[in-house]
């Protein structure tokens, strides 16, 4: 990648931020989701300060786009956190039923209360994450249909808006917000690569051959099946095999060169719509 780390915070994130801090008396949980093949890089730091002392379920979305065994790993690394976790995929699975178990879970005492007073009034939450994490997906999954714009790029929900679900829950679903700056360039590059930072505000000629690198340390074995690569393809640095794999498609313009922007496009394309196999580009620390 480029010296500068990638960086993306446009002024209606800032306002996201102040959004939340102004609703999170009116709400009795938080759901946190974070993409399942880079729940640290997608997990906004800033977000524990800002619903203050909520309880929070994390739901790691996506998961059926990452690797079952490294989602086993992160669920078992949060929940050693103390942290509530689920996972879910709403393209595949309905979650209803697991969300509403977390809910019951971590309301208990709350609901108890309310049904000894005899009170009978629908559970709200606060949808958070990065965009792009598929909170609009996870809405409409649980309202049993369309209620919110879904769409397979950032920054789509830039208001907030409630919306009731079929399982006796309100739901305030928040736009997607990053934080002002990353430390660690990794974090951006894996922001980049799934789409949480549009493709719009980086270059992704440089994007991809990240990709590039990441497939082949973890997953080299569907890397070269998906691209008909060699072992020794594999030893080339990431901006070489991207053009390899470029060559292999036919991607070549006057002169012999590669059309690195279709290539790009494609390898992105393909890494998110899970064509290449169920991958994830991080791993929970060893403990």
């Amino acid at each position: 990648m480029p010296s500068d780390i990638i960086q993306w915070f446009p002024g209606h994130m800032a306002a996201t931020k102040r959004l939340i801090s102004e609703n999170i008396s009116n709400v009795d949980v938080i759901f946190e989701l974070v993409d399942a093949r880079i729940p640290y890089s997608s997990k906004n730091p800033q977000i524990e300060k800002l619903v203050e002392a909520k309880p929070v379920i994390l739901i790691m979305n996506k998961a059926g786009l990452a690797d079952p065994d490294a989602n086993t790993l992160w669920a078992n690394y949060y929940k050693s956190t103390k942290a509530k976790v689920i996972m879910t995929d709403c393209i595949e699975k309905n979650p209803s039923k697991t969300v509403s178990a977390a809910v019951n879970e971590v309301l208990k005492e709350k609901i108890e209360r309310n049904a000894q007073k005899g009170i009978s009034k629908a559970m709200k939450a606060m949808v958070v994450g990065v965009p792009n994490v598929g909170k609009s997906s996870l809405i409409n999954a649980l309202c049993g249909q369309k209620k919110a714009k879904v769409e397979n790029r950032p920054g789509v929900t830039l208001t907030k808006q409630w919306v009731k679900t079929s399982i006796g829950l309100d739901l305030l679903d928040m736009p997607g917000v990053l934080w002002p700056k990353f430390e660690d360039r990794v974090i951006g590059e894996n922001l980049s690569v799934t789409n949480a930072i549009k493709d719009a505000v980086v270059v992704i000629e440089e994007t991809a051959p990240v990709l590039c690198e990441r497939l082949k340390t973890y997953y080299p074995e569907l890397l070269m099946t998906r691209y008909k690569l060699t072992k020794e393809d594999l030893e080339l640095d990431r901006y070489a095999l991207f053009e390899k794999i470029g060559r292999k498609r036919g991607f070549l313009i006057t002169g012999g060169e590669v059309d690195l922007t279709r290539c790009a496009n494609m390898l992105l394309d393909e890494f998110r719509s899970g064509k290449i196999g169920r991958i994830s580009l991080e791993f929970p620390p060893k403990k």
